[in-house]
């Protein structure tokens, strides 16, 4: 019976000491994270490019960067803070502070924010370019999206967005989109305006780690 006592306490003494060791301490620092994203990017009638966005995120701290996305051969950079919540509708806002220099040279203030609800949610990106030379070449851009994920690895949805990275007598782009998860990576394609003489096709190339 002792040997029975014994062997209980040393198991139970043993178990807490690796719970102990695994959780995190008070002190534990969060693990940065990234992410890569490029945008093959098809103009009907127009000039083709790709776009791209580089992230980093330490716990709610976000460091971001974006090249040809104010305008093609704009670099900009910004950083931002991650505020979260929600349980059974889950939600993320993100306030970023930046600048664009190149083609666009700009003040930029930012939000990135998202919502999800099941198998539904909507992601949205904003910024005000305040352009430092002619205020006439201020604008706002945005990109929104509308996602169903029928399985996991497959998000369908509609997209949309205001930009002047190219040309067109449309203001705001509209369109169907698809993205397939696999693992760290997810694969994608925009379609805005179809068939229209304002087609824009915009692929999706990313991996996070």
């Amino acid at each position: 019976m002792r040997t029975v006592v014994v062997f209980a306490i040393m198991t139970t003494t043993a178990s807490a000491a690796e719970m102990e060791q695994s959780a995190p301490g008070p002190d534990a620092q969060p693990k940065w994270e990234f992410s890569l994203t490029a945008y093959p990017t098809s103009v009907r009638d127009g000039d083709n490019y790709t776009s791209a966005i580089v992230t980093a995120d330490r716990g709610e701290l976000r460091f971001e960067g974006r090249y040809n996305y104010e305008s093609v051969g704009a670099r900009s950079a910004f950083i931002g803070w991650t505020f979260s919540g929600g349980d059974a509708i889950t939600w993320e806002v993100r306030p970023l502070v930046g600048g664009a220099w190149g083609t666009t040279r700009a003040f930029v203030p930012a939000l990135e924010a998202s919502a999800a609800w099941k198998q539904l949610d909507f992601y949205v990106e904003a910024e005000y370019v305040r352009d430092n030379g002619e205020r006439k070449d201020s604008y706002f851009y945005a990109w929104s999206e509308l996602g169903f994920r029928p399985v996991e690895w497959l998000r369908l949805g509609l997209a949309a967005q205001r930009t002047r990275a190219y040309g067109g007598d449309r203001e705001i782009q509209r369109g169907p989109f698809a993205q397939i998860t696999w693992g760290p990576m997810t694969l994608g394609g925009f379609w805005f305006n179809p068939g229209s003489k304002d087609q824009v096709f915009v692929g999706s190339v990313g991996v996070a780690f």
